[in-house]
């Protein structure tokens, strides 16, 4: 047996497979279809009522689960919760002298020929 005889049993089998997929979704749907006739007009709307009832019951259930996982999941992946945040103090980085504050050497912009830093003003940048 060749590739291709393997690829188009493949093929041919899933052909046939959605054929009778599809004709049997066709005969539920006309089942279904003979059944709500035989019913009355009122069974009809009352079935409807019900079926209403639950959705909207089945839909309250799952409102409630999704926000409780997205509460779970706010508090389980916060970065101020884990400890690896930049912005809390123990972090030796923030606790280092600023060295570009306190230096005596004037730092110049080469294509203005202006300082970026004074002694008294401090740090600052000309774009």
């Amino acid at each position: 047996m060749s590739v291709m005889d393997i690829v188009r049993n493949w093929s041919e089998n899933r052909k046939s497979k959605s054929e009778t997929f599809k004709k049997m979704q066709e005969q539920d749907k006309l089942e279904n279809m003979l059944l709500e006739r035989k019913k009355s007009s009122n069974r009809r709307e009352l079935e409807k009522y019900y079926k209403d009832k639950e959705e909207s019951e089945i839909k309250k259930q799952l409102d409630i689960i999704h926000k409780q996982e997205n509460k779970d999941n706010w508090k389980s992946n916060s970065i101020l919760t884990k400890g690896s945040s930049i912005l809390k103090d123990d972090r030796p980085i923030l606790k280092e002298k600023n060295i570009f504050k306190t230096s005596k050497k004037m730092v110049v912009d080469n294509r203005n020929k202006v300082p970026l830093q004074t002694k008294d003003k401090g740090m600052f940048f000309r774009w």
